[in-house]
């Protein structure tokens, strides 16, 4: 049964030239997301460029490679007057293959810097020598790319370290890992240097944005603002942990099933590195709520540079929805968001085999991009196939929400790991409750907080991860009785209008960008 035909939003980037300016307020910083990538993170960086019409917004996007996006999923507003498209791992200019003379002095350091990394982390000057070996990173430095990738100095130590601490029996593997590591701060030092300059810069998670926001304050002295919706370190290690990409080398007699291998290690431990010297260097800590906070000062967040601002809707976009349903509870549950592997897509399809046997008219959809991890997409559908389920699971991929919310009785998310997901929100504002796995802040959506929030009801259930059968079942307790499903849809709507309206967020981060755009060097 095909109901919703809607296609996604594309705007070709050929035939429309990016913005460029030399001077901006604020200068965003995005990994992975904007503008080419839908989904919650680029739906709130396109909310919060459009709620501040005064402010001229500039981004720089850094990707993987070319060929892992497509055409832009959000046109420009008209105050992003900088656009700046970067890939980490693209088709990058490799200096020629020629003997280079490293500086002694400058392996020395490097050598200090990674002892720090490794023993001492939290040492005091540890971001500022960070910083300062970042400077050395041009072309003709001591530190540039051609005496990473040629000096034989460079060699010699990364051979060191293969013998001082890796416990995986392949050098290769082990200098490739150390090679494609460290590659992207050469480039990340090329964009930093090309960027226009901003009042402030904002990033909007660790990782490779983050320390381009290092660099970026490092170099011009203005203030540098963090905005994490997931914890950006976290979402990382499970990703490596499923990666199949990651190798180990070691044999079945020397590997231990409780011990991480060393590649995926080095990995792990570089997103940690990353994390922690964008957490020193950034003026201002934004988490979504107090658990994700707490996450952020464990893992070496200064606790007065850290607050608490939620997401909030356009609620108002989203209240007429209301009236169109039918009298009826449609027996449709919809997971919103990308097909890929953190979103356990399986686990709700798995789900609908005791949906659709106490309820035989239900219908799962999935509405969201599934070019991400297109493997995964196809075991989605093959999994839907091996188990009956072919006319009752739909692949809708992205969808306008206004016209899919009013057919949709649950919004459903079996996510391993979540934020603050603002396809719940926009589902509330809907007058549609929520079924979720007990990630994030979804508890705190569902159930509300202890006091008054929590007066107003559950807007739903949450189930543990991974429990298909407690997913079906807590599904079926709403869509089965009318009366539960009404109050929870009463419930969501009340929550969402009193905290997590659009304005509530606005006026939090106006407040944030003023004082640091009234901040003198």
């Amino acid at each position: 049964m095909k109901l919703i035909t809607v296609t996604a939003n594309t705007f070709p980037t050929s035939k429309v030239p990016y913005p460029t300016s030399d001077q901006v307020d604020v200068l965003l910083l995005l990994e992975g997301t904007f503008p080419f990538v839908a989904g919650g993170v680029s739906s709130w960086v396109n909310q919060i460029i459009l709620g501040f019409p005064e402010l001229r917004f500039g981004a720089v996007f850094l990707g993987s490679r070319p060929q892992d996006y497509g055409e832009m999923r959000y046109p420009l507003p008209s105050n992003l007057v900088h656009l700046q498209v970067s890939y980490l791992y693209g088709d990058q200019d490799t200096p020629p293959a020629l003997p280079v003379k490293a500086d002694p002095e400058a392996m020395t350091k490097v050598e200090e810097l990674h002892d720090l990394f490794e023993h001492n982390i939290r040492a005091p000057h540890c971001l500022q020598m960070f910083s300062n070996m970042m400077d050395h990173t041009d072309e003709d430095g001591m530190l540039g790319h051609k005496v990473f990738l040629y000096s034989h100095a460079s060699w010699e130590y990364i051979k060191k370290n293969y013998r001082r601490r890796s416990t995986d029996p392949s050098f290769v593997d082990y200098f490739w890992t150390v090679r494609i590591i460290h590659s992207p701060f050469w480039h990340l030092r090329k964009v930093a240097l090309s960027c226009p300059k901003a009042k402030v810069y904002h990033a909007v998670s660790t990782g490779y944005a983050g320390i381009l926001g290092v660099l970026l304050k490092h170099r011009n002295q203005r203030p540098f603002m963090l905005s994490e919706h997931g914890i950006y370190v976290k979402e990382r290690k499970i990703d490596l942990y499923q990666a199949q990409w990651v190798k180990d080398n070691r044999s079945v007699f020397e590997r231990d099933p409780a011990q991480v291998s060393y590649l995926r290690q080095l990995w792990i431990r570089f997103f940690e590195h990353m994390g922690y010297i964008t957490y020193q260097a950034a003026d201002n800590i934004t988490a979504l709520y107090e658990a994700n906070r707490q996450r952020q000062l464990q893992d070496g967040a200064p606790p007065d540079r850290t607050v608490n601002i939620p997401n909030g809707i356009d609620v108002a976009q989203y209240a007429p929805l209301r009236q169109q349903r039918s009298l009826m509870v449609p027996p449709v549950l919809c997971l919103i968001g990308r097909v890929v592997p953190i979103k356990d897509i399986k686990t709700f399809i798995r789900s609908m085999v005791v949906v659709v046997k106490h309820l035989p008219g239900a219908q799962a959809w999935i509405a969201g991009p599934a070019e991400e991890a297109p493997e995964y997409a196809q075991e989605c559908r093959d999994l839907a196939v091996q188990l009956g389920l072919k006319d009752s699971v739909q692949f809708l991929g992205f969808q306008k929400l206004t016209d899919l919310l009013p057919k949709v009785g649950l919004v459903v998310l079996s996510s391993i790991s979540e934020a603050l997901p603002l396809v719940v929100l926009e589902g509330f504002a809907a007058g549609v409750p929520a079924v979720s796995t007990d990630v994030g802040s979804c508890r705190q959506l569902i159930f509300g907080l202890p006091g008054e929030d929590a007066e107003l009801g559950a807007a739903g259930r949450i189930v543990r991860i991974a429990d298909p059968d407690a997913l079906a079942l807590a599904a079926l307790a709403l869509l089965s009785d009318e009366s539960q499903w009404r109050q929870a849809s009463t419930a969501a709507v009340k929550r969402v209008e009193k905290y997590y309206a659009q304005e509530i967020m606005f006026a939090r981060y106006r407040e944030l960008y003023e004082r640091n755009l009234q901040w003198l060097a």
